[in-house]
């Protein structure tokens, strides 16, 4: 049988799905590259924004059509949109699916599979996948069949759920309480996929920094990169990331963790989400603005190449056009390498919804996102023009319209055009033009292949 996993959302959705392909793939089953092509159709849902719900109902509307005509086939819904309680109105809505699964749990899917199956073609599949385990190094984790030895670049949850609970956000209803996985269980799974060809392991959490917090005595996530950072060198993995931060719980030693271990990259996301103190309160957000200047002077003191990302919300019930000027202010002055921009859209059960209005105007919401997206393509047009005549390092990740495409330390995109297989090698290119959203460069000499020149996207 084929299967087809169709995800929305962020990177912990991607790693679920792969989570799930995992356990398809020692089934017995093959990822099918269109869902129409599958007897398994599987939508992982998200819901942190409204557009995002409204594109996996879509999905799934489309699918049933596809299930009406050749009913043998499979529907799962997966992820934010099923939760983890039991989605009973969900299986009222939608009578065409037959398997609901929790973020990050595909054992309602494997368990349907299962009870279809001769109790014979279940023993001997296991066998197989034991064996198959056993040749990678004593992993959970296959990745699809497609995948191994291609795959570069993996995620890698370490932290699953979230009890901060901030006013705007839906994930502590949808993926419960914070919940750290055992070092042994995410060492295992970095050994599997370093195993099968991954250069770079990216650590996930809703807030990756406060990994540990619910173990007694426990690691915290400087540990565990020192842990993951030894590993790596035994087994070839070239970089480590994570992701994603909250200003509250990055401390001085994760920072001087990082500074210190080469294969950690100086990459780091840390939202704001506002730049006016009385949103930031509203928000729940548990720090002010110039708390978090403070912060970004940090991290660039102890890691003076650290690229910093941030996401923004505009549009957030009661903030007025001076307000989101403080935000405008602050990403003028502070000068972030990204900003992930969103427009305010009230979500089920947060208190935002159930207790604020949402009261600044659409257009209103898409003219500061606009205002944003400007102010950022000259903050990017400036910080990218600092690499001019530098060398730099990409790890290349495939190839993309015909060139390599790879990034830098800094998870900046990079194409290039060379003879040869540089898929999961490490490449220097030296820049020679910049621009707001992109840099050319080419290869130093002696390494040159065919054409020196390289495109890196920022």
């Amino acid at each position: 049988m084929k299967y087809h996993i169709w995800t929305l959302g962020c990177q912990m959705n991607v790693a679920d799905s792969q989570l799930l392909a995992s356990e398809l793939e020692k089934l017995g089953h093959r990822a099918a590259p269109q869902a129409e092509d599958a007897d398994i159709m599987v939508v992982n849902t998200c819901v942190v924004r409204q557009s995002a719900e409204d594109k996996g109902l879509g999905r799934l509307h489309l699918l049933n059509k596809v299930k009406q005509a050749q009913p043998e086939k499979v529907i799962g819904v997966m992820g934010c949109m099923v939760g983890v309680r039991d989605p009973l109105w969900m299986r009222q809505r939608l009578p065409y699916v037959d398997v609901f699964m929790a973020p990050s749990d595909p054992a309602p899917m494997v368990s349907f599979l299962r009870e279809r199956m001769d109790e014979s073609d279940v023993l001997e599949l296991e066998a197989a996948a034991r064996q198959e385990r056993d040749a990678l190094q004593d992993g959970e984790l296959i990745l699809p069949l497609h995948e191994r030895g291609r795959l570069v670049s993996a995620h890698v949850p370490i932290v699953y759920g979230c009890s901060h609970a901030c006013t705007f956000c839906i994930i502590p209803f949808r993926r419960g309480s914070e919940r750290s996985r055992p070092v042994g269980e995410i060492v295992a799974q970095v050994r599997s996929l370093a195993g099968q060809g991954v250069k770079e392991a990216t650590l996930l959490g809703q807030i990756v920094d406060r990994y540990g917090k619910d173990i007694p005595d426990g690691p915290d996530l400087a540990d565990l990169l020192r842990v993951v950072h030894s590993v790596a060198e035994e087994v070839g993995l070239e970089r480590i990331r994570f992701l994603t931060s909250h200003p509250n719980w990055m401390t001085e030693k994760l920072l001087k963790t990082v500074a210190d271990l080469p294969r950690v990259m100086p990459h780091i996301e840390a939202p704001i989400q506002a730049g006016d103190d009385t949103v930031l309160a509203r928000m729940r957000r548990g720090y002010t603005a110039d708390q978090y200047r403070k912060l970004v002077a940090k991290i660039r003191k102890i890691i003076p190449d650290a690229a910093i990302h941030t996401d923004i919300i505009v549009g957030f019930p009661g903030e007025t056009r001076e307000q989101f000027m403080e935000t405008y202010k602050v990403l003028e002055e502070l000068k972030l390498d990204k900003a992930h921009l969103a427009r305010y859209s009230p979500r089920p059960q947060t208190v935002s919804a159930r207790r604020m209005i949402d009261d600044v105007p659409e257009e209103e919401k898409r003219e500061r996102h606009r205002m944003l997206e400007d102010l950022q393509a000259r903050v990017v047009a400036e910080i990218n023009a600092k690499y001019l005549g530098q060398q730099v390092e990409v790890l290349v990740e495939g190839r993309h319209r015909g060139r390599w495409r790879g990034r830098t330390a800094q998870n900046k995109l990079v194409f290039f055009e060379a003879a040869g297989d540089w898929k999961g090698r490490l490449a220097q290119v030296e820049i020679t033009w910049t621009g707001p959203w992109s840099m050319q460069a080419r290869l130093p000499e002696g390494e040159r292949q065919l054409d020196p020149l390289l495109v890196v996207a920022g």
